[in-house]
């Protein structure tokens, strides 16, 4: 792999997980905030989750620690959504974990755009 090649790659990756991310918050944004639901047809942010999903998992398939982190996170992420639903003892705990998941995701999308506009400028 050139050089140019790699940066080509290094970007399809970061713009691919910055964007997982990025479906990943609004997907627990519609559980925190009405007008999130609103604003966002489920069905389509779902089908833009998964194939975004899918792509990073196939990029990450050369190093299966990562990979199999970030689809940690991902079944995380929707076990926690999945809970927020339902109605229980067990949603206030849910919910306010998925508040805090919610801000270290923030940082990492964050980080992951910084570093996606330095690649771009390089």
């Amino acid at each position: 792999m050139n050089v140019q090649s790699a940066i080509h790659s290094h970007i399809d990756i970061t713009d691919t997980l910055t964007r997982l991310y990025l479906f990943l918050a609004q997907s627990m944004d519609r559980c925190l905030s009405e007008a999130a639901r609103i604003s966002y047809p489920e069905a389509e942010l779902q089908s833009h989750l998964s194939s975004t999903e899918a792509a990073v998992l196939d990029m990450l398939a050369v190093n299966q620690v990562v990979k199999a982190k970030v689809e940690q996170e991902c079944n995380h992420v929707r076990s926690l959504i999945m809970a927020c639903l339902t109605d229980g003892a067990a949603k206030a705990a849910a919910l306010d974990e998925l508040k805090a998941e919610r801000a270290v995701l923030k940082h990492k999308t964050m980080a992951l755009s910084d570093l996606l506009a330095v690649f771009r400028t390089a």
